[in-house]
């Protein structure tokens, strides 16, 4: 789940199995931080943002059932917004270029497209022109193997009730 999408509650959960022996001041400023990042989607004109979540990931439980109700919850609400995109990428879709970590595309309002990539520990912004193109050409790739968005609001939804 990309912590551009995380709950505090799931964002925690990730810390605290990603780093056993972190203290829990530590852990409270690694959520704070993550949840500080996400005031973008809070803007008066929040960017266009595109995520493609491997089916995995809504699947995979994270902490008690309530953790993950509410992760999904939030994924869902993303997901309707009219500068998002979320879809799932179904298990039996196979290998891809961008399997390493997450991958989101973000779209300022000048036109600038920007990438955010993070793996277990460090996520970061991608300026460079040519690495964004060379990413977006893996992500358009990945759109296409995906299921549509009405889909994949349909299969994070089962997976919810199902908790």
């Amino acid at each position: 789940m990309p912590g551009l999408l995380q709950t505090p509650s799931y964002a925690r959960e990730i810390f605290r199995e990603a780093n056993p022996r972190a203290g829990a001041d530590e852990i409270r400023a690694l959520v704070r931080a993550r949840m500080t990042r996400q005031d973008l989607f809070r803007r008066a004109c929040p960017p266009d943002f595109s995520t493609v979540l491997c089916e995995s990931v809504v699947r995979r439980r994270v902490g008690a059932s309530l953790v993950m109700r509410e992760q999904l919850s939030l994924l869902l609400s993303h997901g309707k917004r009219p500068t998002s995109v979320v879809q799932i990428l179904p298990l039996d879709a196979g290998a891809h270029g961008l399997m390493g970590g997450t991958l989101s595309l973000l779209t300022r309002q000048s036109g600038v497209t920007l990438a955010y990539t993070e793996g277990v520990r460090l996520g970061g912004i991608v300026e460079d022109s040519a690495e964004v193109r060379a990413l977006a050409r893996s992500y358009d790739v990945l759109t296409a193997s995906a299921l549509p968005p009405e889909a994949s609001a349909e299969l994070i939804l089962n997976v919810m009730e199902a908790l």
